[in-house]
């Protein structure tokens, strides 16, 4: 049976060890460190894109080097092409999120729906496409997870927009806690079809 790291750990201690090579636990620390920055880097450009700070593109730029990182990762087991596509995916989740921040923000009640309702169908693309890659990710799976991750990205812009830090804190921790089963979810999958 296959745990994930955080259903091994309780109160303090391990309290069901468990053997796993160094190359799975290296993917599984690397697919937490992608999706933890991808969140980290998505809470910083909401923050700069809503207050107007200085450090907008910079950040946004530096956001936008997540799905080149996925890519870097996941073309050592599926190639270039497929790396690429995934990597394509996630950039316009990415840019559309970056949409509906601004739409949201100038009052575009128009223009912030429509957003949303491409963020939702990239989503519903990007879980077709992980199905389609891995028989071990399942697309409804995949399709409840990323839309979870949206509706927190959202609550988190909005706290920012409506000035409620505190609950933008609390969402942003639930955002954390999503992004490391998103990343457990995808390393097991990688370890079970490639059987490393």
């Amino acid at each position: 049976m296959y745990l994930y790291p955080h259903e091994c750990f309780r109160g303090g201690f391990y309290s069901n060890p468990m053997k796993i090579t160094k190359a799975e636990l290296d993917l599984m620390n690397t697919m937490r460190v992608l999706w933890e920055q991808h969140g980290v880097w998505t809470r910083m450009a909401i923050t700069s894109m809503v207050f107007g700070l200085p450090d907008e593109e910079m950040v946004v730029n530096r956001l936008l080097q997540n799905p080149v990182d996925f890519a870097n990762t996941l073309k050592f087991f599926y190639g270039d092409e497929i790396a690429s596509k995934f990597s394509d995916l996630l950039k316009s989740h990415l840019v559309i999120a970056s949409q509906l921040v601004k739409a949201a923000k100038a009052g575009d009640n128009k223009s912030a729906t429509e957003a949303e309702k491409k963020w939702y169908e990239n989503a519903d693309e990007i879980a077709i496409f992980l199905s389609y890659i891995n028989p071990y990710w399942s697309r409804e799976s995949w399709k409840a997870m990323l839309h979870e991750h949206l509706a927190l990205v959202k609550a988190e812009a909005v706290a920012m927009l409506t000035k409620d830090y505190a609950a933008g804190i609390k969402v942003y921790d639930k955002i954390e806690s999503q992004a490391l089963e998103m990343a457990d979810m995808m390393a097991e999958g990688i370890i079970k079809q490639f059987s490393y």
